[in-house]
């Protein structure tokens, strides 16, 4: 990149050399698929002397379906993405559905500015499609408390407060979770500004969209519903019949309310399945700045907008969720294409040119690269929001392709690589250790998509917890699937995941910790996994090669090592 090169002449810093071709077709194949090259692709890619080889491997990984499974990964994190509700309770939800949406989306590159309306707000799309209602599943990633005696007004209160806080740091890089009590302290977001944000996401309801059962279960699913669907309307003319004082001081209205809300929640459930999403209100709640972030203290009426330092909204008022959602990705809009081609490059390079990703604000970190950064974000925009153009782009540069060796020469000037003299060093996330292992094993099951999966996990780990979850271990192919589609219980998450510094999903995480402790040692030693592996690859290294112990040995190698 031009702006890296100049600030390294500026500094007459050379940058470091190409890394060889086995080193980038491994880094490559980490990057965009989170699989190892097999030693025939890595033979394929040395015996290419054409002056296009390289850009012919980072098309074939492109297009491979494993792309939208190692991207789709980084974008759950984001969407703080688990198949069970929080709390203590913790019980069973219905989201994997909407894991395959990102994968399919990023698969088919989808353009960024539709991948964004779709989840904030496929619902209202004209005709909006089944896949485009599942897209909404983005919101409804929030906890879901079901403890008996507790508020339910206050917790929906809270997962649409989640909601506003996950998109303002995942598409605009801003903390607005400060202003929810108090203006911000910091950037110029006053807490009014807060609640007209908040309204976009106060106004419509969650919804669970059932897909259409089996045709020999068909008519008594269709029963159910229909009772279901009485005894709704039959609260609703309660409510109504209700209205003779004003909802905040009718007791016995609040009490009508919230039966219906958990009469919500035992909505018929079709046999084929369903999926968390959102339902546009044709009369949207009424939304009220909370005093003090006190949601029964609650003060001026306001009406969706955005903050006066930020573009203004289009069109005439009242805005509701759709409007917004294609503000966030309007080409006036400054931050939503710096966020996230910020984002990208902090997966190549271990660190953002905004350092502080989840932060624009006034007190995050000024871009070590200004120009670089608005270069990208114009490319980005201008190459139709296309995701896998700014991932070819990134990868092909010198910078990225640059040797990762350590530099004693600029050790004490660049310590943190942030004129990147070099390619940074990164270990592999969680679930891409365990991926890597199933590939050279030869245990893999390379399946796209589906319900979770349920792989060995040590003996008796949660026997201490109040309520240890259900976990069939698997026997079949779906054991040897990748750590993506493991069923993540937020109370109880698989644990040599978590030994790695997987995210516990609770709230959106735009950058995961890394730590090194013997803890990680003792899990690739002994979790049942990493055993099971182990053998396999053993195996494999007997059946495909010559009883020499040297050949045996390089094989081993170039199977984990490329």
């Amino acid at each position: 990149m031009r702006s890296s090169r100049h600030c390294l002449e500026e500094k007459q810093i050379s940058p470091a050399p190409e890394a060889n071709r086995v080193t980038l077709i491994r880094r490559l194949s980490f990057d965009l698929i989170g699989l190892p090259p097999t030693p025939e692709e890595v033979n394929q890619f040395l015996t290419d002397n054409s002056p296009d080889a390289y850009e012919k491997l980072v098309d074939r990984l492109l297009v491979s379906p494993h792309y939208g499974e190692r991207w789709g990964r980084h974008w759950l994190d984001a969407a703080r993405y688990a198949d069970s509700n929080g709390y203590g309770f913790d019980s069973a939800r219905n989201m994997w559905r909407y894991r395959d949406w990102v994968i399919h989306a990023l698969n088919t590159d989808m353009p960024f500015d539709q991948f964004t309306i779709e989840q904030i707000a496929g619902d209202m799309l004209p005709g909006a499609t089944r896949d485009q209602m599942i897209a909404t599943g983005f919101h409804r990633n929030s906890l879901i408390n079901e403890e008996g005696g507790t508020d339910q007004e206050q917790f929906r209160i809270d997962a649409v407060a989640d909601r506003l806080h996950t998109t303002g740091a995942v598409w605009l890089g801003l903390t607005l979770e400060c202003a929810r009590c108090h203006t911000h302290r910091h950037d110029p977001i006053t807490q009014r500004e807060y609640y007209e944000l908040f309204a976009f996401f106060n106004a419509d309801d969650d919804y669970d969209l059932n897909f259409p059962p089996p045709p020999d279960m068909a008519e008594e699913f269709q029963k159910k519903i229909d009772r279901f669907n009485g005894e709704i309307a039959e609260w609703d003319r309660k409510i109504a019949a209700a209205y003779g004082t004003p909802a905040e001081t009718n007791g016995e209205l609040k009490k009508l309310m919230n039966e219906r809300v958990r009469k919500m929640w035992t909505k018929p459930r079709s046999p084929a399945g369903w999926a968390m999403v959102m339902q546009h209100r044709e009369q949207p709640r009424v939304t009220r700045v909370h005093k003090r972030g006190n949601f029964l203290d609650q003060g001026d009426t306001v009406a969706g907008s955005v903050p006066a330092v930020l573009p203004q909204l289009p069109g005439a008022e009242p805005h509701n969720r759709l409007d917004f959602a294609r503000w966030l990705v309007d080409e006036n809009n400054p931050l939503t294409p710096r966020v996230t081609v910020n984002r990208i490059w902090q997966h190549y390079f271990g660190t953002g040119i905004v350092e502080t990703e989840n932060d624009f604000g006034t007190r995050g970190e000024r871009p070590s690269h200004p120009q670089l950064l608005d270069w990208l974000a114009t490319e980005f925009m201008a190459r139709s929001w296309s995701m896998k153009e700014m991932h070819k782009l990134i990868v092909t540069s010198a910078t990225y392709r640059q040797s990762s060796h350590y530099r004693p020469d600029i050790a004490k000037i660049d310590p943190a690589n942030r004129l990147l003299a070099r390619q940074s060093r990164l270990r592999l996330d969680a679930e891409i250790i365990r991926d890597a292992a199933l590939a050279v094993s030869g245990l893999l099951t390379p399946t796209i998509g589906g319900q979770g999966i349920y792989p060995p996990r040590p003996e008796g780990v949660y026997t201490f917890t109040e309520n240890e979850k259900p976990w069939k271990v698997d026997t079949g192919p779906d054991r040897y699937r990748r750590g993506m589609y493991i069923y993540f219980w937020r109370s109880q998450p698989f644990p040599a995941l978590m030994a790695f510094d997987f995210p516990e999903s609770n709230v959106s995480c735009t950058r995961r910790v890394r730590s090194n402790t013997p803890l990680q040692a003792l899990t690739l030693a002994n979790d049942p996994t990493f055993v099971e592996m182990a053998r396999a690859l053993a195996q494999r290294i007997v059946n495909e090669t010559s009883p020499s112990d040297e050949e045996r040995i390089r094989y081993a190698f170039r199977l984990c090592m490329a």
